[in-house]
Formats: structure tokens, C-alpha cells, sequence
């Protein structure tokens, strides 16, 4: 006998639906941490940020061998402040020169490589500085030292940009940009050190041969650091790349022109003040090499914590309005510190802080502002050229301020340097605002 069949379902009967819906639920908050910005680098990302951040810490430190030693220089060979001045100028027209060809080189053999010529080449000439034997030598190496000085930071800036987020590139940026504080502690520090314990004439010689240092990074480099992949895939499929014509075509020649005076403003007040700030405090404030050294203590921590700040502002306010806060509380800082009274020295102190912070603030913006600014295949070069030819155009105010202090005194041809700022300002009102653009 056998045994029915069970009853069917019916579709009539049936409720259930042929497939679950899937259980969606609120879409996890963004990540907002203090280190989200190095949590989105990725593994290769935070390699590339290290590489970069040590790089320009070390391109600081070498830079700042010169302007600490300036008085021992000035008295080994005899110089006046027009001739001292001329050492800063040559620096910075030769590092537009080498930062506008590394931006080239960096869109056509890669940016890690370009990264580690820049670095190899300002490392070689700044200890070359410490055998010189003549004015006009020392002058010589300091212009081939400022070739790799230059490319450095354009170079590494693009590399970190193109593995940043949108969302985080202000802060990714600002961060790399407080490596050039390390770097001027460092040789504060070092400074400090060696003139305590060798004569003048032989000081200034060691603080240059300690300027061999960034060799070790190189040879890190070299194993551990790539360019990002969608940017070099990117820069590859592109038939002009690496052309400086190509900035000056289009839309982009409005871009270059401003960005490239923008550069200049905020370079030329920093190179004044970063110059001379130094021979200020030793010469005319009448402070031994430990005293100056406490003093841009307080100017370097500010300058340290500008970076970050301002790398956080520029996400939040956006690159521009960063900018121009930042332009307007630099020109007032060095207003005020050039006219402390004789005699205040515990205001000059407190107020190198704020100095340092505003100065290096209004920089926490331009990696990314500038990385955003132009398209992959001519990042290096369009950014490259702009910010060195700021950077050359902008070496007219060191010395400037060099052949007015004879007559203005030190404190009063600082002020110089607030017209640089005022420069800037003006630049961005033909500049457009970036914040949030996706890198292609």
C-alpha cells in the first residue's frame, strides 16, 4: 500500500519571499582619528611618508648649516651683510633651477628616483662646503648644494599627495611639511653643540660635514620606498608628460602664473626671516651661541606645531582661506618682533613662538594645493617649477634685507619680509580652491 504524496504549497499559501532581503544597517562613521590620515596612507603609503618626511627633515637640517653659521662665516673671510646676504640668494635661485628640473624628472623616471638624485646631491655639497677654502668656493658649493635642496621637497610632496585621500591630504601634507621644523632643531641642536666646543673657525667647517647624514636615507630608499601604482600607471599612459610648455598652455598657464606668485610671496617673507632671524639675535639682541640657541627653541617648537595645525586648517577651512589667515598673522608677528624695545628680551622669546607657528602654518596648504592644481603627468613639473621659481624670485628679499641693515639695522629691514606675505595674499584671488579633488 503505498503512502500519499504530502499536500503542496500553494503560491497562494506560500508567504515567504524567494531571497531574504539583506540586513543593511547605518554606514560606518568616517575615520576622523587624530593618525586617520596615516591609517589611509596603507602599508606602501606610510613607507613613502617616511622616505619623504626624512628626506625634507634632513634638506632642513643641511639648509640650516649656513644661516647658523653666518657670523663665523662672515668673520673667517672677512664678508659684510650684502655678501653674507648673496650666499642665501644663491641657495635659493640655484635650488629654483634644480627643484624646476627635478619636477620634470620626477613625471619621466619616476618620483622615488628623482626623490633620491635630489637628496644624494644636496647631501654631497653641503659637506663639500666644509673644505672650501675661499669665499667665492664656499659660494660655488653652496650653489650646487641648492640644486638638490630644491627638488626635494617638490618631489616627495607629489609622492605623498598621490597616496593621500582627499579627505586627508591637507593633514597628510602638513605633516610632512613639520619635518622641516625636525630638521631645524636638529641643527639648532647641532649648532649649539658644536660652537660650544670647537673655535669659530673650525665650527662652521663641522657643521657642515655633518651634513652627510641624509646618505643612510638614500640607501633605505632605494629598498623600501615606490612610487604610488595608480599615479604611475597614470603618468605612463599620458603622451606629454614632464614638458614645461605644457604648463603654460590652456588653463594652465593662468594656474602657473599664480601659483608660481603665490610661491614667491610666502617664500619670500619666510627666507627673510629664516635668513636673518639668527644674525638678529646674535648681533644686535646680544646673545651668546646658547642664548640664541634657547631663543629658536621657542621659534622652531611654534613652527613645528604650525605644520600640523595647518595641515588640519587646510582640510577644514580650505587651502586658500588657510592661506590668507595665515599671510595676514605673519606680516603682524614680524612687525612686532623687529620692534621689540631694547632690553625686552623676555618678550622677544614668548613672541618667537607665535612667529614660528604663523610663518610655517600658511606652508601646511601647498603640497596639497599645488599637487591638486595640476594633472598627473605634469604634477612635477607644474608644481616643481612654481614653487622654485617662488623660491628664486623670492631669494631678492634675504638679500634685500642684507644690504638694508647696514643703514636699518638688522631688526628694521625684517619688515621687508611682510610685503612678501601681502604678495601672496593677492595671489590667490586668481586661484581657485581645490579641497576634496580627487588626484586621477
Amino acid at each position: 500500500m503505498s503512502t500519499p504524496p504530502p499536500p503542496s504549497r500553494t503560491p497562494a499559501t506560500d508567504t515567504r519571499p524567494a531571497t531574504a532581503p539583506a540586513v543593511t544597517g547605518p554606514a560606518p562613521a568616517p575615520d576622523d582619528g587624530a593618525l586617520a590620515w596615516l591609517r589611509a596612507l596603507g602599508p606602501r603609503g606610510r613607507r613613502a611618508f617616511a622616505g619623504a618626511f626624512g628626506g625634507y627633515a634632513l634638506d632642513s637640517y643641511d639648509y640650516f648649516t649656513l644661516p647658523l653659521s653666518m657670523v663665523a662665516l662672515a668673520a673667517y673671510f672677512g664678508l659684510d651683510s650684502g655678501q653674507t646676504g648673496l650666499f642665501t640668494t644663491v641657495t635659493l635661485v640655484a635650488s629654483a633651477i634644480g627643484g624646476a628640473a627635478a619636477g620634470v624628472l620626477a613625471d619621466r623616471i619616476g618620483r622615488v628616483k628623482a626623490l633620491m638624485i635630489t637628496v644624494i646631491t644636496y647631501a654631497v655639497f653641503t659637506v663639500a662646503c666644509g673644505f672650501a677654502p675661499t669665499y667665492e668656493t664656499l659660494l660655488v658649493f653652496r650653489s650646487l648644494q641648492g640644486l638638490g635642496f630644491g627638488g626635494e621637497w617638490a618631489v616627495g610632496a607629489i609622492l605623498v599627495a598621490e597616496y593621500a585621500s582627499a579627505r586627508h591630504r591637507g593633514r597628510t601634507l602638513g605633516a610632512i611639511q613639520s619635518s622641516w621644523a625636525v630638521g631645524w632643531g636638529l641643527a639648532a641642536l647641532a649648532y649649539t653643540l658644536v660652537f660650544s666646543f670647537f673655535g669659530d673657525d673650525i665650527a662652521w667647517r663641522v657643521m657642515f660635514w655633518t651634513g652627510a647624514l641624509p646618505a643612510l636615507l638614500v640607501v633605505w630608499m632605494r629598498r623600501r620606498v615606490q612610487d604610488a601604482p595608480q599615479a604611475a600607471a597614470a603618468r605612463e599612459q599620458s603622451a606629454e608628460k614632464g614638458s614645461f610648455p605644457a604648463i603654460f598652455k590652456g588653463p594652465l598657464l593662468r594656474t602657473t602664473l599664480f601659483a608660481g606668485l603665490l610661491s614667491t610671496g610666502v617664500q619670500g617673507g619666510y627666507y627673510t626671516l629664516a635668513t636673518w632671524v639668527p644674525t638678529y639675535l646674535k648681533s644686535e639682541r646680544g646673545l651668546s651661541v646658547v642664548g640664541t640657541g634657547g631663543y629658536l627653541t621657542f621659534l622652531i617648537s611654534g613652527a613645528f606645531l604650525g605644520y600640523l595645525t595647518g595641515g588640519h586648517l587646510t582640510d577644514r577651512l580650505g587651502r586658500r582661506r588657510n592661506i590668507w589667515l595665515f599671510a595676514l598673522l605673519s606680516a603682524v608677528c614680524i612687525l612686532a618682533y623687529a620692534n621689540i624695545p631694547s632690553g625686552a628680551d623676555t618678550v622677544l622669546l614668548v613672541l618667537g613662538f607665535p612667529l614660528g607657528f604663523c610663518m610655517s602654518a600658511i606652508f601646511s596648504g601647498f603640497g596639497s594645493y599645488l599637487s591638486e592644481l595640476y594633472p598627473t603627468a605634469l604634477r612635477g613639473t607644474g608644481q616643481g617649477f612654481t614653487y622654485n621659481t617662488g623660491r628664486a624670485v623670492g631669494a631678492v628679499f634675504p638679500t634685500t634685507v642684507g644690504f638694508l641693515a647696514d643703514s636699518w639695522g638688522v631688526g628694521g629691514a625684517l619688515v621687508f619680509g611682510a610685503i612678501g606675505y601681502a604678495i601672496a595674499a593677492l595671489a590667490l584671488l586668481g586661484l581657485p580652491e581645490t579641497r576634496g579633488k580627487e588626484l586621477e
